[in-house]
């Protein structure tokens, strides 16, 4: 999270002067589009400039993008971290943004949005596939072994039937989690090996083989998998976290 920053945000965030200037900004791009348009040239070098100070005044953060927003902000992503902030970076809003008529929660729909990719497009290589049933409905799963969350996911899911399961195993907590992913790929049924170790606490076996570990950890940070479980449905719609057996339900039947 950007909080770890907020030593430096702390006089900022007090300032009732840098709501002003947020709610002053938006509204003035709302009511006079055709004078916030800038050239592409131009746009471009406002918002690396916008990205220079920020690093330079908040000790280098890793900034994933900045992009200008249609109320006149400039968003800057960490992660899937939002916040914004002036073109000078003179304020800085390290929170959610709301819009005042609909009332729509502006930075939640972002990271909606930034969250999605095509299901279809998932390196499917990383993964080993469970069908339950007829398989008709789809969910990828990236987890850890020694994530207690996962089992407890895995016990949310194994009376639901009809489904495919591709799991992305995802070593992020320790070592032992990379060793157990690798002896839990060597086994001959690696589907049958995780659920026994899931659902049930069975060790794996001791297998050596030659398994992807780094890919797919690296694949995980690509897609900014912060944690575990992360669920991906295939309405390209993702969701972190144990959610209950009702709610896997209501987004598999969303997802057909």
């Amino acid at each position: 999270m950007f909080k770890r920053y907020s030593a430096f945000l702390c006089v900022l965030l007090l300032s009732a002067v840098a709501v002003c200037a947020f709610a002053q900004k938006a509204s003035d791009a709302a009511t006079n589009p055709a004078t916030n348009a800038p050239s592409d040239a131009a746009a471009a070098a406002k918002t690396e400039s916008v990205k220079k100070l920020f690093s330079e005044r908040f000790d280098q953060p890793p900034i994933t993008a900045v992009r200008l927003t249609p109320y006149g902000l400039y968003e800057i992503q960490l992660g899937m971290d939002l916040i914004y902030t002036d073109e000078k970076v003179s304020f800085v809003l390290d929170g959610t943004l709301i819009d005042a008529v609909t009332r729509r929660d502006m930075t939640r729909e972002r990271q909606d949005s930034l969250a999605k990719i095509p299901f279809d497009q998932l390196p499917f290589e990383l993964s080993f596939k469970q069908v339950k049933g007829n398989g008709a409905r789809k969910v990828a799963i990236f987890e850890d072994p020694n994530c207690g969350y996962c089992k407890q996911l895995r016990q949310s899911m194994k009376d639901i039937d009809n489904v495919t399961i591709y799991t992305f195993p995802y070593p992020i907590l320790s070592p032992d989690s990379t060793t157990k992913v690798r002896n839990i790929w060597c086994a001959k049924d690696r589907g049958a090996t995780w659920d026994a170790w899931m659902l049930n606490g069975t060790v794996p076996p001791t297998v050596v083989c030659d398994a992807p570990t780094d890919a797919m950890v690296a694949l995980g940070q690509k897609l900014m998998v912060r944690g575990t479980p992360g669920l991906f449905f295939a309405d390209d719609t993702r969701v972190g976290g144990a959610i209950p057996k009702d709610e896997i339900e209501k987004r598999l039947k969303q997802a057909m």
